[in-house]
Formats: structure tokens, C-alpha cells, sequence
């Protein structure tokens, strides 16, 4: 009898222990960037299929494609090495792929291009997309120096984002591209003026059902520590901005680099700021409607150097869980992946990975990509190759 006891002791012990493991995560680097295929990338990936598709700020677009248990790499686009693509590409409506440089162009303001594949068969060893410019920035007041933000569309076809610099103001603007002919009209529907709209919006814009845009700025707002503003447009008046909330940076945090995340489900907008909050290393956030007003909520404040937190929008599960990544947090003060799992309890943070700034990499400015699978994908701005420190791209496998 004691014999079969102790042994029943020992086949739940071993269960107990596989439990864990079965959850675990598997973090590795898919590719690591050379000196000769793009270097140092600042934005994170989009997925499509089988393939991933990103940019690197030395100048390319690249592509990732998994094939058995390889991935295969190749460059798609060459920018300049003082173009400075710090955005996501993204796919528009038309199927094509769509982004940003922060300068380049004959102004030295950045721009906004599409990628279109080659047709047939490619006839060299690359086989580029064609770079079709939509707007250059920097002739006027139509806004200069586009960063983070991903490319947004509204029904109709219209593009919409944000540039740090240039509007009216000097403050950043946020800009629309109409189509027009074969090309794209631009006009900027909102010049920040610093005190009380807020100046320097880093990241992009989302769109609610009623085609109202959201977004952030990193300074300006009543506390100059940024702010969370609305953009609505009404027939006969055009669009006006509302302050929905200014960074105090008290408990909330400060500097919302991130830009913002709309769970349509919920009508939430979700944030990070990559600075201040109890823990000094950044701050998640919501903000929920509640008629004509918006009420923030604290979800985490995340511990770390002051600004080393969040600096990309922050990614959403099918089942309401968060994801993201920070600069220079985690255990070894080179950057991490988290998640904030949305419990019945409230909210609970793990760390997936702490980077250690070797073949790794370290310093993830981007956002988390969540597959089909679960499967998790970012990049890393330095680290992989030691001898080019260009950077990674990782996968987190469930």
C-alpha cells in the first residue's frame, strides 16, 4: 500500500514539473543583420503568410520567408544610407506594401513610398519591388520627419499618420493623403502647437468605427510630458482636436513614445509610456469611453532605469493579453519581452525574455507581431553579428 502511495507521489511530482515546461517559451534569432544586408532596425515586422516583411534604418525593406526549418532573407528595397526607415511596412488595401523614411527625399524631410513586387520572374540575383513615392515632405508646413508610426487607411482609401516635425507650428502635424489620379493629394489636417495640443508625435494613428483618429504626443500636453489626443471630423468645420488626457509624470508615467492600440471589442485604447511610474521604467495604460469623456487607468507600472521602458505600441491576443518590449529593462539592462495577461484578478506581467546584449541582441525598439500560432516577432536595434552589431530578428515560439 505505502509503495503504491509513494509512487502516485512521484507520477504527480513529475506532472507537476511538466506543467511548466509545457508553457515555457522558446526564444531564438531568425536572422541577424550583416554590413551587407541592412543593419540596425528600429521597427518591428508584419506577417503575412509564411513570410515576415520589415525595414532597417541603414536604408532596405527586407523579407523573411520560412521555409521547412529555414528562414531565407532578402533585401526588397533600398531607400539611401541617410533615408532613416524607422516605421513598420504594412500592407494597404490594395495589397501592397506601405511606409515611411524619416529623411531622404529632396527635401531631406522624409517620405511616404509603396512597394510593389516585380512581375515574372526576377532577371536578378535581388529581385527589388519597385519604390513608387507618394509624398516628400518638408515644401512648406505639410509636416517633416515621420518616425515610428505605422500607415493607417479609413474606408474611403484615405492615408493618415503623423510627422514629429514641421505643421504650422514647428511642432508636428498629422497629415492625409487623398487619392488622387494615379497619385495622392497631401494635406495636413492638424499642426500641434505644443501647449495645450501637445507636440511631437513619434507614432501612428488608429482609427475607431466612427472614423475618429487617435494618437500621442511625446511632449507638449498641460505638464509638457505628452499627451493622448482625438481627431474628428465634421462636415462643413473639418477636423478638430481634443486633449483626452495629460501625463502628469506621476504614477502614470510619462513620454508616450508608443502610440496607441484600439481593442475594438471594448472600444479601449491601450498605451505605453517608456519613462517614469512607480517602478521608473515606464508605464501600460488604458483609456476607456465613457460618453463624451475617456478614463485613464493605470495597468503596470514597470520597473527599470528611467527611460528604458516601452518605446513601440503595445500588441493584443485573441484573448485580451498584452504584449510588448522595452528599451533597456529587464534583468540584464538590455531590453525585454513581456506580457500583461488579462486575469480575472487584474493584470499580471511575466517577463517571456530578457535579452543579454550578445548574439541575441539587445535594445528592442519594436513592437511584438503575434502569429496565427502564437508564435511572437520582433527585432532588436543592436546586438547579433559582433562584428556588425546590426541587430536581430527573434521569434518566441508558445
Amino acid at each position: 500500500m505505502k509503495s503504491k502511495i509513494l509512487f502516485y507521489l512521484i507520477l504527480i511530482t513529475f506532472f507537476a514539473l511538466l506543467i511548466p515546461a509545457m508553457h515555457a517559451q522558446t526564444f531564438s534569432v531568425i536572422h541577424a543583420f550583416s554590413s551587407v544586408d541592412g543593419a540596425n532596425p528600429y521597427a518591428g515586422v508584419t506577417i503575412r503568410g509564411n513570410s515576415l516583411y520589415g525595414t532597417t534604418t541603414s536604408g532596405t525593406a527586407y523579407q523573411l520567408t520560412h521555409s521547412g526549418a529555414n528562414w531565407l532573407f532578402s533585401d526588397i528595397a533600398l531607400f539611401g544610407v541617410n533615408s532613416w526607415p524607422r516605421a513598420r511596412v504594412v500592407f494597404g488595401p490594395d495589397g501592397h506594401l506601405y511606409g515611411t523614411t524619416s529623411e531622404s527625399g529632396p527635401y531631406n524631410c522624409g517620405k511616404v513610398f509603396k512597394l510593389t513586387p516585380q512581375v515574372g520572374p526576377c532577371k536578378d540575383l535581388r529581385c527589388f519591388w519597385t519604390v513608387n513615392d507618394l509624398h516628400d515632405f518638408g515644401s512648406g508646413t505639410d509636416g517633416a520627419g515621420p518616425t515610428y508610426g505605422d500607415i493607417t487607411w479609413d474606408q474611403q482609401g484615405n492615408i493618415y499618420n503623423t510627422t514629429e516635425g514641421g505643421g504650422v507650428y514647428g511642432y508636428g502635424a498629422v497629415y492625409e493623403l487623398t487619392p488622387s489620379g494615379n497619385g495622392y493629394t497631401e494635406s495636413v489636417i492638424h499642426s500641434f502647437s505644443e501647449d495645450p495640443d501637445g507636440a511631437t508625435p513619434e507614432n501612428g494613428l488608429v482609427l475607431d468605427n466612427k472614423g475618429n483618429l487617435f494618437g500621442t504626443t511625446v511632449q507638449g500636453g498641460v505638464n509638457d510630458q505628452g499627451l493622448i489626443f482625438e481627431l474628428s471630423y465634421a462636415k462643413g468645420v473639418g477636423w478638430t482636436e481634443k486633449a483626452l488626457y495629460s501625463f502628469q509624470n506621476a504614477s502614470d508615467g510619462e513620454w508616450p513614445n508608443g502610440g496607441l492600440m484600439f481593442d475594438s471589442s471594448s472600444g479601449n485604447l491601450y498605451g505605453t509610456t517608456y519613462d517614469g511610474g512607480s517602478g521608473s521604467g515606464g508605464t501600460v495604460f488604458e483609456l476607456s469611453p465613457s460618453g463624451d469623456t475617456w478614463t485613464f487607468q493605470l495597468l503596470y507600472s514597470i520597473s527599470g532605469p528611467n527611460g528604458c521602458g516601452p518605446a513601440a505600441t503595445v500588441s493584443m491576443d485573441g484573448a485580451g493579453n498584452l504584449y510588448g518590449t522595452t528599451i533597456c529593462g529587464g534583468i540584464n539592462g538590455m531590453g525585454s519581452v513581456f506580457k500583461l495577461s488579462n486575469t480575472q484578478n487584474g493584470w499580471v506581467y511575466t517577463s517571456l525574455y530578457d535579452f543579454t546584449g550578445g548574439t541575441d541582441g539587445y535594445s528592442p525598439f519594436s513592437n511584438v507581431a503575434i502569429g496565427t500560432d502564437g508564435t511572437l516577432y520582433g527585432t532588436t536595434a543592436f546586438g547579433g553579428d559582433p562584428e556588425s552589431n546590426g541587430g536581430v530578428v527573434w521569434m518566441i515560439k508558445p
